[in-house]
């Protein structure tokens, strides 16, 4: 683990109020005093204020300052936390202090996390305009996709710190995502722009130590009114960006905690989930709780008939976030990938830790009905452009916005094994869908009814192919229709390590 003394570190008082301010990287050239909020900048020996800071908003993460842990075999310290606002919602980025004194970024990314370092490229960095949101793009060589352009801004900031943008001014942040899964971002919030290359962890991988406990106290400070019917509400997850109340169905945007604005809108038509809210159940070895719920709807470009699926937002503590995907052809459950897979130059097949899924289904996608906790600030009427691939049973899916791509990938999975993670045997018939292949739990075909059907479909062809002119005259084949695939994976507010 990372040791909580530093080999060297730099002590002066605050120019605002005189209180201690210690910098334990060189490299930190801003902190914040933790009594008086000033805004300190670091030249030589001296230290200067700037300003005073904003207060923090309460993200509830399990980090905090002063956590250590290990990336790749070097041990770190979270010293200081940037707390930044975007066009799809609110994250923190952390900045950790390795034990030589080089120093990384831990940030939350769709509800998992990513670690990223400095990186240096051979070249001039283009600028922000020159990076289109879902187009492919080549550094020293190897491609990216162009996962998210947005304007962010600092809204808060808090221990030392190797940057500090101007508060609430807004710069551009670029993230690039690659078919390996690692992600590159570049920071216009300086000049020259800042590059951090790196990709996705898991918080118990980092061996974390330092965390914040959880308390009787803090819980308590997740509850308030619903800002339309003033009906008590409870935040559950640490996460949460959006929530719905249960009293009148309003969608609620936690935007900048729950002491912040809460801006709200009324959702008329209510659906209901057939898994409900708060179950928990085994999923491929993991337990899972449901805490969310979506009903989606979409149309493919040129036809006007709407199909519909459902999704929930299914919360592990050790795992984040995963979705069980409720459609006609069957229920699949995914995870959002931190990599963004390569596309065929037609855009009719999509490569993916080296294996390759063809396109299925191409579809304009809409939210239309919200209910329980998300880690990102989803929308009532949110749209976005789709794109499903699948090999077999694997299914790989493309969610573009107007800021930002996201993709998921996963796996289908008997009706039979949903129904008995969740208890809900009694109500099978209600879970039942196309199900995944022959191998589902449920009953299965027996060879003689195969063999009877394989006979009955010969004598129909016999029969069509009787009732046909030889001459000029052929039967039409139909466009086979989709039925309701769906996106599994939703949408999510990602970019810039949210």
């Amino acid at each position: 683990m990372a040791s909580t003394d530093p080999q060297r570190t730099y002590r002066a008082a605050c120019p605002g109020c005189g209180a201690p301010v210690e910098f334990r990287s060189a490299q930190s050239v801003y902190a914040v005093c933790s009594f008086c909020r000033s805004t300190v900048v670091r030249s030589g020996e001296a230290l200067s204020r700037l300003g005073k800071m904003a207060e923090l908003f309460e993200d509830h993460s399990p980090l905090q300052l002063m956590a250590a842990g290990q990336w790749q075999g070097r041990a770190f310290t979270l010293v200081g936390r940037l707390q930044y606002k975007g066009e799809t919602g609110t994250w923190t980025e952390w900045n950790a202090l390795f034990d030589d004194g080089t120093a990384g970024v831990l940030g939350e990314d769709n509800g998992a996390y990513v670690f990223v370092v400095p990186a240096a490229i051979q070249r001039e960095v283009p600028q922000p305009s020159q990076f289109r949101v879902g187009a492919t793009t080549a550094v020293e060589g190897k491609p990216y996709n162009v996962a998210s352009n947005q304007q962010v801004w600092l809204l808060s900031a808090q221990g030392e710190l190797p940057k500090l943008p101007a508060l609430g001014q807004p710069f551009a942040m670029v993230e690039l995502r690659s078919a390996d899964g690692e992600v590159l971002s570049i920071d216009y919030g300086s000049q020259p722009p800042q590059i951090a290359r790196g990709g996705s962890v898991r918080l118990e991988d980092l061996r974390l130590s330092g965390l914040r406990e959880d308390s009787a106290k803090e819980e308590q400070g997740r509850h308030f009114s619903c800002p339309h019917c003033g009906a008590p509400m409870e935040v559950a997850l640490a996460s949460t960006k959006s929530i719905t109340c249960r009293s009148c169905n309003s969608l609620i945007e936690l935007d900048g905690g729950v002491g912040g604005e809460l801006r709200h809108a009324l959702q008329d038509e209510a659906a209901e989930p057939v898994i409900p809210l708060g179950s928990v159940g085994q999923l491929q070895g993991v337990q899972w709780q449901v805490v969310g719920y979506q009903h989606r709807t979409g149309h493919e470009p040129g036809d006007d008939e709407e199909f519909g699926w459902d999704e929930y937002l299914l919360y592990n503590r050790q795992r984040g976030f995963n979705f069980l995907v409720d459609s006609e052809e069957g229920w699949i459950i995914v995870k959002p990938t931190t990599g963004a897979p390569a596309l065929s130059p037609g855009e009719q097949s999509a490569t993916y830790l080296g294996t390759k899924y063809e396109l299925k289904y191409s579809y304009d996608a809409q939210t239309r009905y919200v209910a329980g906790e998300f880690y990102w600030p989803v929308e009532q009427g949110q749209k976005t452009f789709n794109r499903d691939f699948a090999k077999g049973d694997t299914l790989l899916s493309m969610e573009r916005g107007a800021r930002e791509v996201t993709w998921s990938s996963g796996s289908k999975i008997a009706s039979d094994a949903v129904a008995k993670a969740f208890g809900l045997e009694g109500r099978k018939d209600l879970l039942k869908r196309a199900d995944a292949g022959p191998t589902s739990a449920g009953g299965g075909i027996g060879c003689g009814t195969i063999m009877l059907m394989f006979i009955v479909i010969l004598i129909l062809l016999a029969v069509i192919k009787a009732c046909v002119d030889d001459d000029d005259t052929r039967s039409g084949l139909a466009r086979g229709s989709r039925s309701s695939g769906g996106s599994f994976g939703g949408y999510s507010g990602g970019g810039g390590h949210k």
